[in-house]
């Protein structure tokens, strides 16, 4: 059975999100201070690169091997990153880095949304 087009957007936009987010990540700012040390950064940034590393597992457990629960796990972390991006958006006002945040949200979503609609909804229920 060939895989269904919102399956196929489904993949192709989470991706995309996940891209811009490993470019986020790879773009911060690493200058070590008082408060934040080497050790800290070094482990920040490895657990970023483990959660997108992850993500792109579920993106393709949920794609390729059809798997319902990475989608709402996926949605969970959705709505996690999008408390999270309120917050910042919130203490720091509107940068670079949380419109590139804020567009990786919105093609999370639209992604998302297209796995729970249209042709998608058939291939996950099998």
């Amino acid at each position: 059975m060939a895989t269904p087009r919102n399956v196929q957007l489904f993949e192709a936009l989470l991706y995309a999100s996940l891209g811009l987010d490993a470019l986020s990540v790879a773009f911060q700012d690493r200058t070590p201070s008082a408060e934040i040390g080497d050790g800290v950064i070094m482990a920040a940034n490895l657990i970023a690169a483990g959660l997108i590393i992850t993500l792109v597992y579920l993106v393709w457990l949920a794609a390729q091997q059809r798997k319902n629960w990475p989608r709402w796990v996926l949605v969970g972390s959705l709505a996690l990153s999008t408390v999270w991006l309120a917050q910042i958006i919130g203490d720091s006002g509107l940068q670079l880095d949380s419109w590139i945040e804020i567009v990786s949200t919105l093609l999370t979503a639209a992604g998302l949304y297209l796995s729970f609609t249209g042709d998608a909804k058939d291939w996950f229920n099998q």
